[in-house]
């Protein structure tokens, strides 16, 4: 059984800010612009090999205008697609039963998504239960991901900011020692109210 941890990550066109180093005395700037364009990241983790594979969408704030779909529909699309990815990348004949620890997101459910697991029957679904983000592995990517790729930086378009991502997603498929100790790392537990 091959088993793996499946998630998707938000990152919006305004940067991420992080603690840096400076010159003393001066505070180091990053600019800012009123932009709510968004690229998602589709990311899945081999929990045994800390293989990584990830997929984009891009979604510009207009979206919907443009394309006459929900954020929900778009989802959907782009999972189905991600699945269909992992589906090529773990083919039947080598691994007979595949799961993926999923979330219970919206676009995780639907026709579409039946008909990409109809096509690779050997990919099966576990829901982990509703807002536990801590038990999901990758989720300690995305942090990791978002210094990585974001922090402190303005992106001209969101051509530059895939660019970014893409560049850091294959830094992270390289270096499979550095994604095994993010997953080795135990789970947060959540703040208490």
């Amino acid at each position: 059984m091959t088993l793996l941890s499946q998630d998707e990550a938000r990152f919006p066109m305004v940067p991420t800010l992080g603690a840096t180093l400076g010159v003393k005395g001066h505070r180091p700037l990053v600019g800012s612009r009123d932009c709510k364009d968004l690229l998602y990241v589709f990311g899945v983790v081999n929990l045994n090999t800390a293989v990584l594979h990830g997929n984009t969408l891009e979604s510009p704030a207009r979206a919907k205008k443009t394309t006459g779909k929900s954020k929900t529909r778009r989802m959907q699309e782009a999972f189905a697609d991600h699945l269909r990815h992992i589906g090529r990348q773990y083919p039947r004949a080598k691994h007979a039963r595949v799961v993926l620890l999923i979330d219970n997101a919206p676009w995780h459910r639907g026709p579409l998504m039946q008909a990409a697991l109809a096509e690779n029957p050997h990919l099966e679904l576990k829901r982990l239960p509703s807002y536990s983000p801590q038990l999901n592995p990758i989720e300690r990517l995305w942090k990791a991901l978002r210094r990585r790729a974001t922090h402190n930086r303005l992106f001209d378009s969101l051509k530059d900011l895939k660019k970014s991502l893409r560049a850091s997603l294959s830094y992270f498929q390289t270096m499979r020692q550095r994604v095994a100790s993010l997953l080795q790392q135990p789970p947060r537990a959540h703040a208490k109210k």
